[in-house]
């Protein structure tokens, strides 16, 4: 008997899971929330020690929960949100919070690393264009505004990899996470000299990098003593939360995609092969496979959008939630399902920390639009399910032009714990919808990983398909599909009717900055 931890380093939360071996189901699992700091518009941060105590707290409550030996865990994978910068010192100290993925302040240094490189030298190396969510923007926008701060680095890590430094002592990455930096060289699989050279960021700032199966380090006796981990285990290299979730959705051959609903979406594709999209609309990165890729399509606020209004406007739902012992979510659902698909043409758009996929505009933001007297809020919160399903196709749409092949779509994130929200997804796609049996995503992915790489499985397709079953399968509503093909039409439009504006907002917050 063994077993596999799975810790997924998210955006509002770590969730670890123990995987057993044996019956192929997950025992126990535990999460621990944080918060997200904003202290302008477009600006999102996170304190590392805040992941660390997340980490740590959630280790402790699975160990205790599955009443197992520490021996008994075989392995260790980690997982986390991609894109973020933690900046330690010569002695391990974190320098600065971490500035994460969603943090759209990098604008300007965009502009500098595709001035300084050139847009298809960039692209030919990195497999993407220069985005303000990738890594080298935000060490170059540190020289640039906190060049004390930047004097002083000593190693740039991701977060997952700040997490793994605390296990192991080690300081390591590995493929797939490395690919979101805009500083791996895609293609070959390893740091480009060329673009870090060019930047002036040093070479030894990076971490090693490793496959994502490949063990990176092991647990420290001091890590030991604090969750009750057995000195010694195996941590492997993880992936990045999309590869990660990919694997635990099982796709890891050609024709499978993924339609993830987190804070972010994701349409998430296998390749064995570098296909890149010469207009940088979606992104390619190393899948966690050797000599494998993903190309994957991002909207910046899919579930954000959700979580923002019940933050925001959901008071109603979270009391009675609390009375009614249930997640305020389904009570959102049941309103929404209450709407009629289309919601009497109100659109929303899901641009509430600027779009990638298709725009790449880091200065749009969202909008509720045709709204009118007759709409309610049954129609506002199925505007927003719907709203993130539009930008999820255009992602797709742009992954089947790129010759990519669709076969298989899975729902997989928070999103698709909602029937509500995965019907609108495959009425928007026009296209079956499935899910599988562990629900668990970059948690249960990264425990798999750990499970090839101490030798449980030969290999990370044999690990899925030991693990990963179809649950069930939702198909389109006829009558739905075409009158979601018609709002789409609107919707596709609305982003360039408005461009312009978005960027004279973002030129007036600038100027009241100063």
């Amino acid at each position: 008997m063994g077993y596999l931890l799975g810790i997924d380093i998210g955006t509002s939360a770590t969730k670890t899971i123990l995987f057993d071996t044996e019956t192929k189901k997950i025992k126990a699992s535990a999460s621990s929330e944080y918060p997200l700091y904003q202290p302008y518009i477009g600006w999102a941060e996170q304190d590392p020690d805040d992941w660390w105590r997340a980490t740590v707290s959630s280790i402790q409550e699975v160990l205790k929960k599955g009443l197992i030996h520490p021996q008994d865990v075989l392995g260790i994978g980690l997982s986390g949100q991609m894109h973020g910068m933690v900046l330690l010192d010569k002695d391990g100290n974190v320098l600065r919070p971490a500035i994460i993925w969603c943090d759209q302040r990098t604008e300007e240094e965009c502009k500098d690393i595709t001035s300084i490189i050139g847009r298809e030298k960039l692209i030919s190396i990195t497999a993407n264009p220069a985005l303000t969510n990738f890594t080298a923007t935000k060490i170059l926008w540190v020289k640039r505004h906190q060049p004390e701060i930047f004097e002083r680095i000593h190693k740039v890590l991701l977060p997952k990899d700040f997490i793994r430094f605390k296990l192991t002592g080690e300081f390591a990455s590995e493929v797939s996470d490395a690919s979101g930096t805009q500083l791996l060289d895609v293609p070959n699989r390893t740091w480009s000299r060329y673009v870090l050279d060019k930047l002036d960021i040093p070479f030894d700032w990076m971490p090693k990098v490793y496959e994502s199966h490949e063990v990176s380090g092991c647990v420290t006796e001091k890590v030991a003593n604090l969750t009750g981990l057995n000195v010694g285990t195996p941590v492997v290299g993880g992936a990045g939360d999309q590869a990660a979730g990919a694997v635990g959705n099982g796709i890891v051959e050609s024709g499978m995609v993924s339609s993830t609903i987190g804070t972010s979406g994701v349409v998430f594709a296998y390749t064995d092969k570098v296909s890149i999209d010469p207009k940088g609309r979606v992104h390619t990165f190393c899948h966690a496979m050797p000599d494998t890729w993903h190309v994957m399509g991002v909207t910046q606020g899919a579930g954000l959008s959700l979580q923002w209004f019940r933050n925001n406007f959901g008071s109603l739902e979270k009391e009675l939630a609390t009375f009614l012992k249930k997640d305020p979510y389904e009570l959102m659902t049941e309103e929404a399902q209450k709407a009629d698909a289309g919601c009497n043409g109100l659109i929303y758009l899901p641009y509430l920390m600027g779009e990638r996929t298709p725009h790449l505009d880091p200065s749009a933001k969202g909008v509720f639009f045709g709204i009118s007297a007759k709409h309610t809020r049954n129609d506002m919160i199925r505007s927003i399910m719907e709203g993130v399903a539009y930008s999820l196709r255009d992602c797709l749409e742009i992954i089947q032009d790129m010759g990519t092949e669709v076969d298989i779509i899975r729902a997989s994130g928070g999103g698709a714990r909602s029937s509500l929200w995965r019907q609108i997804q495959s009425d928007i796609f026009n296209r079956p919808l499935s899910t599988i049996d562990i629900g668990e995503g970059p948690a249960l992915g990264v425990a798999l990983l750990a499970g090839v790489g101490t030798g449980v499985y030969k290999d990370v397709p044999e690990a899925c398909k030991a693990a990963i079953n179809t649950k069930d399968t939702i198909y389109p509503i006829e009558y739905n599909t075409p009158i979601y093909d018609r709002y789409y039409e609107v919707y596709r439009s609305l982003y360039f009717a408005l461009k312009d504006n978005y960027r004279a907002i973002a030129d007036i917050e600038k100027d009241l900055k100063k």
